[in-house]
């Protein structure tokens, strides 16, 4: 289990003031910038995306993520956030209610643990850090450059970032971007999710450290037509598994879509390629028709994803990489080791990184190589439990035939009944709840009052786009 214990009870001695590239404000990127503000380092965080992006699923905050958010003084507004969701349905293909469960059973929750809209989780980072963090937007990061030290320019030759023990002889790394000036930072931590230019930049392609999990997943906004409240409705036809839910206080319903295939290519910036991949998937190649035994809905899903504004698609896949730093840039969150939509757990897992991450950084008073280490070391046997929980879930999201799809409504159906229904309830959040826990937290001290310090100049002065200040 995490440790307890008030992160700031024990006063410490603030760090030398760094100045931190964050690229990507999601949910990881926020997370680590408020934690290092607390600690003393300037921040500057960029965001491809024109604004503070608010679509996105509902997430899970479980286990050790519970007690981070705790740390951050942010579980209460969690909780005041939640999806309060009630009950989770299966229904054929007229819509009829054929199986019902309590939400807490289908999500695996136990205790404090909770549920929340990703876009909810985003505004409160927002709002909690944009008064001490720099945020871009419109922006992101085209090179890092690593800066040797004049020792170790005459006597080690070049240094790149692919070099694991590079950080000891870096000064800083100048990053140059797509439309801002050029700008030099002590650290560089990608925090830009699964498809990471910063990974790129600093580890490679992408395909090195991807591997598919045989399926894809498609998450949007759409009306409420069905009047759900705080309900889940589940559709299942071999192969793919459909959702329709609507969250407390919510104007609109969400859409999830999910189907086997092999790894597909397309362009994940290209929402049109990728509409036409669902709809293929679902309404056939060639008739343009539904399947039989197909819930009326999903032609109506299907046309809502075309209209939604946060429209979603990517492939069921696992980030898995040796290593998460190079020199004096490391990664975080999805970028380091997505585990794919399916585990549940990739909002606890950035969570628990950010905290770790800036936890070790603090700690390790200005070793950057010893920071990554101790950053890793504390993250690694978390990420293999969760990423073994993906595995499992991505098989068993979708059943492949319909023998096996009634043998599931079933079962759901007769669940209710049973005299030892608490201790099936028990099994299937089991191994959720181990993953979740999979890590036990330090108690990184904080000090009480962060120093002022500014954050990294412009190398030049081109005309940039950036604000000081986020208003979002």
């Amino acid at each position: 289990m995490p440790a307890t214990g008030s992160h700031s009870r024990t006063l410490c001695t603030p760090p030398t003031p760094r100045t931190v590239l964050i690229s990507g404000a999601g949910i990881a990127g926020p997370a680590l910038a408020h934690w290092l503000h607390r600690y003393g380092f300037a921040v500057t965080v960029v965001e491809r995306a024109p604004e503070l992006r608010t679509g996105g699923y509902k997430v899970d905050i479980r286990g050790a993520a519970i007690e981070v958010a705790e740390r951050m003084g942010i579980l209460q507004d969690i909780h005041r956030a939640s999806t309060d969701m009630r009950t989770g349905a299966y229904v054929n293909g007229d819509g009829t209610r054929i199986a019902t469960l309590p939400a807490e059973i289908l999500g695996a929750r136990t205790g404090r643990d909770d549920e929340i809209m990703r876009g909810e989780l985003a505004r409160i980072h927002s709002e909690r850090t944009r008064g001490d963090v720099e945020y871009v937007f419109g922006d992101s990061v085209t090179s890092i450059s690593p800066t040797p030290t004049a020792s170790s320019a005459t006597t080690a030759g070049p240094t790149t970032t692919s070099s694991p023990t590079a950080s000891s002889k870096l000064d800083s790394v100048e990053v140059t971007f797509e439309r801002s000036s050029p700008r030099r930072f002590d650290i560089v931590v990608g925090a830009d999710g699964v498809h990471s230019t910063v990974r790129r930049l600093a580890f490679g392609p992408e395909e090195r450290f991807v591997r598919h999990l045989g399926g894809y997943i498609s998450a949007f906004s759409l009306p409420n037509d069905l009047d759900l409240d705080r309900e889940e409705l589940y559709h299942a036809l071999p192969g793919k598994l459909v959702c329709v839910y609507h969250s407390a206080g919510a104007p609109a319903a969400k859409g999830l879509m999910t189907f086997r295939a092999p790894r597909l290519t397309y362009d994940h910036r290209d929402a049109m390629q990728q509409l036409s991949l669902l709809g293929a998937a679902f309404m056939g190649h060639d008739t343009g028709t539904p399947p039989t035994g197909c819930w009326s809905e999903i032609p109506r899903m299907l046309e809502a994803a075309r209209e939604a504004p946060d429209f979603y698609f990517d492939g069921l896949n696992l980030i898995e990489m040796d290593r998460w730093s190079s020199g004096r840039v490391v990664l975080l969150g999805d970028a380091a080791h997505c585990p794919s939509p399916a585990s549940g757990q990739g909002t606890g897992m950035a969570l628990v990184g950010a905290y770790v991450l800036a936890g070790e950084l603090a700690a390790a008073g200005g070793d950057t190589a010893r920071a990554f280490g101790r950053y890793e070391e504390e993250m690694r046997g978390y990420v293999t439990v969760n990423h073994r929980l993906t595995e499992k879930f991505a098989k068993e999201m979708t059943a492949g035939s319909w023998p096996a799809i009634r043998f599931r409504h079933l079962m759901m159906r007769i669940l209710p009944y049973m005299p030892w229904k608490n201790l099936v309830a028990k099994k299937i959040a089991e191994g959720v709840q181990r993953a979740a826990n999979a890590i036990a937290l330090k108690v990184y001290p904080v000090p009480t009052a962060p120093p002022t310090v500014a954050p990294a100049p412009p190398l030049a002065a081109a005309p940039s786009i950036t604000a000081t200040r986020s208003t979002t």
